[in-house]
């Protein structure tokens, strides 16, 4: 920062605190007369009478002449009267490569109450999408080290893919399995609404030491505020940003932007915005395309961004899936039929897709998918008729060849969660395989 920076810094500041005093609280909203703020800023309750101490708020709208704030902690000691004083900036985190092989949470502190080593920068959390006329092409493939992936439905560096599933079908071991054989330079992890267990299960058994020294995790559990939840989704974004700022390629993997929507849907009925489709207020439906179109490239490095997406009762039509699913660059389905025969990564290939596969792959490849793809939508097509022995061999060209490749295929798209090749492994491996010479 220069000196000219650093004098306008100085001149910005205000040498007076603007203090307002909490009114009423109804729910999760906190009401105050004052003080002069603007939406987004953050600001410091004052509580307790012996041990003082100051709850983070923020500023998510006005009602009349009083100030609504939302914490990022629990309210149990607010009372009417508790002072509230302005910080007149949103919220910023520290950030430098000091954060890489750490667990956060949303505001960007370690969770081993360590300090973040000095040099690091303030990073705004709300950050605009790259400009679309400014994002370059994505014409270079990611390796992901997933074979079913990798071959079928191959993604480009600065993609963005939605993986769509119910509970339990195998979402965080993909995820893992990404983090650990992925070609990026680097790896942010965002566990939203997650179950507290489930956080150390997944950093130590699915990430495991190997994984997690070249990756970011940021964590909001589900016990903690909508605001957390929300801010967690903003900061994993924003640590992306500064790492795709520095020339990296990076890869953000969100579990869940389900749940993020869910955080929204909290503070937008607080706040008294009507509920729509299936409870969900009109601000979720502004948040997601904000937050989905912030990864992606830009002129200096790229975030390859996957979303996870819950599906109450495997829905994929509900209002969230359909929306995200709307935005992104593509989408993969895990399937609960393949996941209970055993199958994993339990990905429904006739179902899922990567819009920019063509651009990134070769001829050969490109045609190798689309016969796979062929042969597995033939052998659904007839499968009712295979199980129940009433289609004769030899009725249908097509059909035979489907039946004598289909478990050829199932046990190629099968994968460990150890097991790892990279992009041109895999893809050579399917060629051989499956390609005009292996048919």
């Amino acid at each position: 920062m220069g000196i000219d920076e650093l004098i306008s810094e100085v001149d910005d500041i205000s040498p007076y605190k603007h203090y307002g005093k909490v009114s009423q609280v109804v729910g999760l909203m906190i009401e105050s007369k004052g003080p002069q703020a603007s939406v987004g800023d953050l600001c410091k309750i004052i509580v307790g009478k012996r041990n003082r101490r100051k709850i983070l708020a923020e500023v998510v709208g006005f009602r009349e002449q009083n100030v609504l704030l939302m914490p990022f902690e629990r309210v149990d000691e607010i009372a009417p009267g508790s002072l509230v004083e302005t910080m007149n900036h949103p919220l910023q985190i520290k950030v430098s490569s000091a954060l890489i092989g750490t667990i956060v949470d949303s505001l960007g502190r370690p969770f081993d109450g360590s300090e973040i080593p000095g040099g690091a920068q303030s990073f705004s959390t709300d950050n605009s999408p790259p400009n679309p006329l400014q994002r370059p092409r994505i014409q270079e493939p990611l390796s992901l080290g997933v074979k079913a992936i990798d071959g079928l439905f191959s993604v480009g560096k600065g993609q963005r893919m939605g993986i769509f599933a119910g509970s339990g079908v195998g979402k965080s071991t993909l995820m893992a399995m990404i983090a650990k054989n992925s070609g990026a330079d680097l790896n942010v992890i965002a566990l939203i609404g997650e179950r507290g267990r489930e956080v150390r299960d997944f950093v130590e058994r699915d990430l495991g030491s190997e994984g997690l020294k070249n990756t970011v995790v940021v964590v909001a559990t589900s016990d903690q505020p909508a605001l957390m939840r929300i801010k967690g989704a903003m900061t994993a974004t924003a640590i992306c940003e500064y790492f795709r700022d520095q020339g990296l390629n990076v890869t953000l993997m969100m579990d869940s932007v389900t749940r993020v929507a869910m955080a929204q849907r909290e503070i937008g009925l607080a706040v008294g915005e009507p509920p729509t489709t299936k409870g969900y207020t009109p601000s979720v439906f502004a948040m997601l395309p904000r937050l989905l179109e912030r990864s992606g490239m830009n002129e200096s490095g790229s975030i390859t961004a996957f979303y996870t997406v819950l599906v109450d009762g495997d829905d994929m039509n509900e209002p969230i899936a359909d929306s995200v699913r709307g935005i992104l660059d593509g989408h993969l389905v895990l399937d609960r039929k393949l996941a209970n025969k055993g199958h994993f990564p339990a990905i429904n290939v006739l179902t899922s897709i990567s819009r920019v596969m063509n651009d990134v792959v070769s001829e050969d490849h490109r045609e190798t998918a689309d016969y796979i793809r062929n042969m597995l939508a033939t052998y659904h097509d007839s499968e009712d008729l295979i199980n129940i022995g009433a289609y004769k061999k030899g009725s249908n060209k097509e059909v035979d060849e489907a039946i004598k490749k289909y478990p050829i295929i199932m046990a190629f798209l099968k994968q460990s969660l150890n097991e790892s090749n990279d992009f041109s492994e895999n893809v050579e491996s399917m060629i051989q395989s499956f390609g005009k010479g292996g048919q």
